[in-house]
C-alpha cells in the first residue's frame, strides 16, 4: 500500500542534488508534492523549475532576483510565490504544510535552514554536510528537542546508514561497530604528481571522473577536502570517533562505504555512482522505490580497487582528521577557511596546492577555541575564520 503523499522544500534546487531530487520526485506523481523550492541567484533555472513543478513557493537570495524571477512567473501565470533571503529559507524549512526538506545548500549558507528544519521537527534529507560540520552539537540538539528525523544523502553516509542496524538513531552509536570505512574515488588528481598540481587549473579540477557535481564540491573532491569534512559529518552522525574512522580510495565508486563490526562481518553498499539511488532511499524510507539509475551488472565491474589516501599529496584529509581529533571550533574553522580559499582557486587568485596551505594556517590560528554553544555562536566564528583566511590570501599575493 502507498504511503500517504509526502511534501517537499527542497533546498538548493538548481544544484545537482536538488535536480536530482525533481528527476526522482517526477518519476512518482501522486507520491510527492513540492511546496518550495530555493536558489541562489540562478533565476533562469529556479522559473524553469517553477513552470515545471508549480510550487506554493520560490525562494531567491536576493531581492532583485526575486523580483526578476516573481515577473516572469506572473507574466507566464504561475501562481508561485517569490520571496528572498535567509529568513524566508527558514520559514520554508519550517513551514508547517511541509514534512520533508531536502537540505541541499551547499556551504555555511545551509546552516541556518536546516537548524530551523530541526527545531519543527521535519524529516530531514541532509545533503548540506556544513551543518554538522560546522555546528555538529548545535544540529542534533536541535534535531533531539524539535523530535526532527535526519536521512543523510550523500552517497558514502547513505551507505553507512545502510549498513546499520534499522532504527539506528541519529548522533548515538552502535553497539558492535569497530570501524567505518568512508570510500573516496580520489578524483581528477589520483595519479598526479605535486608538480602537476602545482600547476592544476580550476577546470581540471572540476572534471571528476565519476560524479556530477558543482564547481564547489569538485574542488573540494580534488583536494580530498570533501572526504575530509565527510569523515567529521559520519563522526556527529553515528556516534563514531576519528579513531574508528577510515578512508579508502575506490576509482571504481562502486563501493560507497563500509561498516566493520566486532566479529569480523563488513558490510558494504554497492551501486552506480548516481545520486538518485541515496536520494531515493532517504525519500521513501523504509520503503524502496525505483529511483531511475540504472541496475549494477558485477560480472560487467569485475573487479573492486582499494588504494590507502596518500595524505602528503592531499594534506586536506590530514587537516580534517586534525580538526576531528581537536574537536571544538576547529572543524568550523576548517571548513570556512576551506570555502575561502577554494573560492580564491576558482577565481584564479590561489594555487591549487595553496587551498590546504590557507586551511592549515586558520586550523593553527584558532588554537583550543570552543565549539559554538549556538547558531549565532557559530557563525561568528565562521565569520572570524573566513577573515583570518582572507587576510592569509592577501599576504600571499602581496
Amino acid at each position: 500500500m502507498q504511503s500517504a503523499v509526502r511534501t517537499l522544500t527542497i533546498l538548493g534546487a538548481t544544484g545537482s542534488i536538488g535536480l536530482s531530487t525533481l528527476d526522482v520526485v517526477a518519476r512518482h506523481p501522486g507520491r510527492y508534492r513540492v511546496f518550495a523550492l530555493s536558489a541562489h541567484r540562478q533565476v533562469d533555472a529556479l522559473v524553469a523549475l517553477c513552470l515545471r513543478h508549480r510550487p506554493a513557493c520560490a525562494v531567491l537570495g536576493d531581492a532583485s532576483a526575486a523580483a526578476a524571477a516573481r515577473a516572469r512567473l506572473v507574466a507566464a501565470g504561475c501562481e508561485t510565490d517569490v520571496f528572498w533571503g535567509e529568513a524566508a529559507l527558514a520559514e520554508v524549512a519550517a513551514h508547517p504544510q511541509v514534512d520533508t526538506v531536502m537540505a541541499a545548500i551547499v556551504g555555511a549558507a545551509g546552516l541556518t535552514p536546516a537548524v530551523a528544519a530541526a527545531r519543527a521537527g521535519k524529516r530531514i534529507l541532509l545533503a548540506n554536510k556544513e551543518s554538522l560540520v560546522m555546528a555538529g552539537e548545535v544540529f542534533l540538539r536541535a534535531c533531539r528537542e524539535g523530535g526532527a528525523t535526519v536521512l543523510p544523502i550523500d552517497s558514502e553516509h547513505n551507505a553507512i546508514f545502510q549498513c546499520l542496524p534499522a532504527g539506528q538513531r541519529t548522533g548515538a552509536a552502535t553497539p558492535g561497530v569497530r570501524r567505518i570505512v568512508l570510500t573516496a574515488s580520489g578524483g581528477p588528481f589520483r595519479r598526479a604528481s605535486t608538480a602537476e598540481m602545482l600547476q592544476a587549473t580550476p577546470e581540471q579540477a572540476c572534471a571528476h571522473p565519476r560524479w556530477s557535481m558543482g564547481r564547489k564540491i569538485s574542488v573540494d573532491s580534488a583536494t580530498m577536502m570533501n572526504k575530509g569534512l565527510e569523515l567529521i559529518e559520519a563522526s556527529y552522525l553515528f556516534g563514531v570517533p576519528e579513531s574508528r574512522l577510515d578512508v579508502l580510495v575506490h576509482p571504481q565508486s562502486i563501493v560507497h562505504s563500509m561498516v566493520e563490526y566486532e566479529d569480523g562481518s563488513m558490510l558494504a553498499q554497492l551501486g552506480n555512482p548516481d545520486m538518485r539511488t541515496p536520494i531515493a532511499h532517504a525519500l521513501a524510507h523504509p520503503e524502496r522505490i525505483d529511483s531511475g539509475v540504472a541496475p549494477l551488472s558485477p560480472a560487467a565491474v569485475g573487479s573492486l580497487e582499494f588504494e590507502a589516501p596518500d595524505l602528503q599529496r592531499f594534506p586536506c584529509l590530514r587537516l580534517a582528521h586534525e580538526a576531528l581529533r581537536a574537536g571544538g571550533a576547529a572543524p568550523c574553522v576548517l571548513n570556512a577557511a576551506n570555502e575561502v580559499a577554494v573560492a580564491a582557486f576558482l577565481a584564479g587568485d590561489l594555487r591549487f596546492p595553496g587551498i590546504a596551505a590557507v586551511a592549515e594556517a586558520a586550523l593553527a590560528a584558532s588554537g583550543s577555541r570552543a565549539a559554538g554553544a549556538d547558531v549565532d555562536e557559530v557563525l561568528d566564528i565562521d565569520r572570524e575564520a573566513r577573515s583570518f583566511a582572507r587576510g592569509q590570501l592577501a599576504r600571499r599575493a602581496a
